[in-house]
């Protein structure tokens, strides 16, 4: 009873084995195909409205903004923004107007002119009204100044001090918007930095000579600190040590300067031509912007610079997790990622690009040590800080980046559609005003998130039309806020061709959504992010797409049959195929030959997995032969699902016998012997022939009549000389093109 108990349970072992053998051999070939996108550079090649993408490939709102002022008179650019008490002072080029924004209205305070400038939806409804071409356009282009407001900033009275650029430069003092000229340098025609230091004494960077200039707080006194060797001083700022720091234009030097000595000594010496800004930080570490005019801006962002492997651990982070009532979301693990393999990493460490190619960040540590904490290839304009992060305006497109040195991430938190340049930022409270160029504009940037972005995918390419799976996203979702989905595809890789299928319908993100865009080899997805207080913001850390192409048949792209040329191998072929499969499967081969002529196909071998066979020849019967190859993808797929390719060799000659003579004669001529033969081989060209007498070791050649080895069939004389009289032997060894050899004697008789 024992033993049949064991037996049983023997057998069934047995059989849950077999099957779960099965069940492996016919899993499906049609496998999922994992998209990811968790990286800043996937990320970055779709399209973002009101979306912060992440230097670590993180989504989330960007903050709210308007837009206070849409349009200045005559301005080409803002060059520079303080704020003072609640109201926004702002200086221009080219005509160097300043203008003072609060409680909604915009006053141009110099030159002096107190009619109030309509903002925001008023503006361009005045710009409407006044089309291109009108007197006012020809009226504007007769009264430009050229004259140029690079530098702001209020003195220890919280007055208005503004520098007036051109032919002549000048340091005005405003108060009760009245402009006082206090200062005017001989020497000078730029003001491009103004710094305040606690005593309430002003120092000025001009150019284009490159010097400091010290006033004091009543701007009465003057007199001239630093004389530099370079052009112009484009950055100042005050240490708490009561030194000035500058940063220079044309070698790219922070100078460290004593106002009371006059001397000055070179804190770093930059790659890049030009030293924009300068920023004290609250940790008490000096920043500098360097940058270069010449850099283009390169089409992908955060291409500077490759991210370090791993993360410090962030101090707090604006985009909170899910709190109570909160969702938060997790991809399914995949063994197979994009293309069947795992999601690389970026890991190595960052290897900055070459001089002039980036702009970069210094940091320059009380104790003079200098790092990069970020770099970029567009042109740095203007520095500020913002909740211990840096903001750095850029362009050529307008962006504004976020800079952590504690979490080593960055974001590009805004991004003007229409200007060139963002040129001026200033922090007040917790608010964030820019100014750009091309066109001019005031932006307001809150505290808050916006209450929509919209984040618009590249295209997903799946290789072959494709279904569609589920979309997933790494995401945390606090109460309040939203994530919406939609998709759409087409088989062109074009976002704008019109045979894109349309946008399917929005549907909120709670767990894997099915896309239900129809079949198409192209796909792409759209998030849409929602904030009810813009208090939160969702953020999204990966997201994943799901495609899967039916099976298609693999196919064998080569198949190629020589005569093997090893030593001891003499009749053997080797056949050698080359196959793919477009869904990767994994693939066995079946070869099969006949000979021409003949329509029945012999198997030679099956369920190969090499990919290559050694045929031997001689099993078959001399005749010319073709070759079938077979592949198929059942091992990956069902037996329903399973697919074939074949392809057929070109003729191979399979010729296993030595030439024959068909004619032979002798003729004598007293110690002269005249052999001629005919030589025949049924496949082959005749290869060579070779002739010894009286069996001497060494064989002599000989050529055909018509002196060329081409044909099957050839005809040869030998004339052998001075023969002594007696017997004679004469061999003669034939060989084919493929080596088949025959071996003939003759016996003679010269008397």
């Amino acid at each position: 009873m024992r033993d049949k108990f064991h037996l049983n349970c023997r057998f069934a072992l047995l059989v849950v084995a077999l099957v779960c053998l099965v069940l492996s051999s016919a899993c499906p070939a049609v496998s999922s195909k994992i998209t990811r996108h968790a990286s800043s550079s996937d990320l970055l090649k779709g399209k973002i409205e009101n979306i912060v993408v992440g230097s670590r490939g993180t989504i989330q709102l960007g903050s709210a903004w308007e837009t206070p002022v849409e349009e200045f008179e005559d301005v080409w650019s803002i060059n520079s923004i303080v704020v003072s008490g609640g109201t926004v002072y702002v200086g221009t080029s080219p005509n160097g107007g300043i203008y003072k924004y609060s409680l909604g209205k915009l006053t141009k305070i110099y030159p002096e002119e107190s009619e109030e400038k309509p903002t925001g939806k008023q503006a361009k409804e005045h710009k409407d009204a006044n089309a291109p071409g009108d007197a006012n356009t020809v009226e504007a282009e007769e009264h430009l100044s050229n004259e140029h407001i690079f530098a702001m900033a209020t003195d220890v009275a919280g007055r208005l001090l503004a520098g007036i650029s051109g032919d002549k430069c000048k340091l005005c003092r405003f108060k009760a918007n009245k402009c006082k000229v206090i200062f005017e340098p001989d020497d000078a025609k730029y003001i491009f930095a103004i710094a305040i230091d606690d005593g309430g004494n002003i120092y000025l960077g001009t150019g284009p000579e490159g010097k400091v200039y010290q006033l004091d707080p009543l701007g009465k006194k003057s007199q001239l600190v630093y004389d530099s060797r370079d052009k112009n001083i484009l950055a100042l700022a005050i240490g708490q040590d009561g030194f000035v720091y500058a940063g220079s234009d044309s070698r790219g030097l922070v100078y460290k300067i004593n106002p009371r000595t006059k001397t000055a000594t070179v804190l770093y010496d930059s790659e890049q031509p030009e030293i924009t800004a300068l920023l004290f930080t609250e940790s008490g570490d000096l920043h500098a912007a360097a940058t270069s005019a010449k850099i283009v801006q390169a089409q992908t962002k955060f291409a500077a610079q490759s991210p370090l492997a791993g993360r410090p651990e962030a101090k707090s982070e604006k985009a909170k997790s899910a709190a109570e009532g909160g969702l938060k979301l997790k991809i399914a693990n995949t063994k197979k990622g994009t293309g069947g393999k795992l999601p690389k990493r970026p890991t190595p460490p960052r290897k900055p690009p070459k001089p002039g190619q980036a702009s970069y960040i210094y940091k320059i540590t009380k104790d003079g040590f200098v790092t990069d904490i970020f770099s970029e290839a567009a042109v740095f304009f203007c520095l500020a800080e913002q909740a211990r992060s840096l903001l750095v305006g850029t362009g050529n497109s307008a962006q504004l980046f976020t800079v952590d040195p504690a979490s080593e991430q960055e974001a590009i938190i805004y991004e003007d559609e229409q200007a060139s340049q963002i040129t001026a930022v200033s922090v007040w409270r917790d608010v964030v005003y820019l100014g750009t160029a091309n066109p001019a504009k005031l932006i307001k940037l809150g505290s808050g998130f916006a209450s929509e972005g919209t984040y618009t995918s590249d295209l997903i390419d799946a290789g072959q039309p494709a279904k569609w799976g589920k979309l997933q996203i790494e995401a945390d979702i606090p109460q309040g806020c939203k994530v919406q989905v939609a998709s759409r595809s087409g088989n062109v890789k074009d976002v704008n061709d019109p045979t894109f299928s349309d946008w399917t319908k929005l549907v909120e993100v709670t767990q894997p959504i099915q896309l239900l865009c129809p079949l198409g080899r192209f796909c792409q997805y759209k998030l849409v992010l929602q904030s009810k207080d813009g208090l939160q913001s969702p953020l999204i850390r990966e997201i994943a797409v799901a495609s899967t192409v039916p099976n298609l048949a693999p196919k064998v792209q080569s198949v190629s049959v020589s005569r093997s040329a090893a030593a001891g191998k003499k009749g053997t072929f080797k056949i050698s195929y080359k196959a793919k499969d477009d869904n990767g499967d994994k693939l066995i081969y079946k070869i099969d030959f006949r000979k021409i002529g003949r329509t029945n196909w012999i198997e030679l071998k099956d369920e190969l997995e090499a990919d290559s066979f050694e045929w031997d020849g001689r099993t078959v019967e001399d005749g010319r032969y073709e070759v079938r190859v077979t592949t198929s993808d059942e091992r990956s797929n069902t037996t329903t699902t399973k697919l074939t390719g074949s392809r057929i060799s070109e003729p191979v000659v399979v010729d296993n016998t030595a030439p024959v003579i068909k004619k032979h004669s002798i003729d004598k001529d007293r110690k002269t012997i005249t052999l001629k033969l005919h030589i025949s081989d049924e496949f082959s060209a005749i290869g060579q022939l070779h002739y010894t007498v009286d069996s001497n070791a060494e064989w002599i050649g000989t050529m055909p009549n018509d002196l060329v080895y081409d044909t099957t069939d050839e005809d040869f004389t030998i004339v052998i000389e001075k023969l002594e009289a007696g017997e004679h032997i004469i061999a003669v060894r034939i060989s084919d093109s493929v080596g088949n050899t025959t071996y003939k004697t003759f016996e003679v008789n010269i008397s």
